[in-house]
């Protein structure tokens, strides 16, 4: 349903409404925390590339990015020089192969159709290490439409989360860009052991 193709025409006619124009602060502050520059890193959905692109200016070796199509990454940064198109892999993220010691998740989730979040959360489960994050923000709101992006509550993650995470933290974001204030939850979350 929501395809290359579909995600393709979205951003050609700049229809990604939810696009933030650059890394989002919650995302931003917990990436800057960070000290092991080595950590196997995943951003599914990369969209505009502001996360991805945040992680490899900050000096992180070892960033994956998968998406159906890197258009709105393209067009985000210029067509740059120094674009790391090698770690982009384009494809289905749910065929996507894996071992992640942290995933970032930033409107990727909200992008799948509501029948999907269960296969989101296994393929996560599958892709993290023993132990891996999951950390990123979900959109704690409603939206009245057929079309992403999709919203939820933080009732229905915990719910959807519970039987393969532990859920560490999962609470309003204190600094969200003005048009999210009070719509969006921060999360972290870990991999259960087997």
């Amino acid at each position: 349903m929501f395809d290359k193709d579909f995600w393709e025409q979205k951003y050609t006619n700049d229809e990604a409404q939810w696009n933030a124009g650059s890394i989002t602060m919650p995302i931003k502050e917990y990436i800057d925390q960070l000290t092991n520059k080595k950590l196997d890193i995943l951003v599914p959905g990369i969209g505009h590339g502001h996360e991805f692109m945040y992680l490899y200016k900050e000096g992180f070796t070892n960033i994956t990015g998968v998406d159906f199509t890197i258009v709105a990454a393209l067009e985000a940064y210029g067509l740059m020089s120094d674009f790391p198109y090698g770690d982009v892999v384009l494809g289905d993220f749910f065929e996507h192969e894996g071992e992640y010691d942290l995933i970032i998740e930033q409107t990727f989730f909200c992008s799948l159709p509501i029948a999907n979040r269960t296969d989101y959360v296994n393929k996560m489960y599958d892709l993290l290490k023993p132990g891996g994050k999951l950390v990123g923000v979900l959109f704690d709101c409603q939206f009245n439409q057929g079309t992403p992006p999709f919203g939820g509550s933080k009732e229905e993650y915990l719910d959807l989360f519970k039987d393969k995470f532990e859920v560490k933290i999962l609470e309003t974001a204190h600094n969200s860009i003005k048009p999210r204030t009070g719509r969006e939850l921060f999360f972290i979350i870990n991999k259960q052991h087997d």
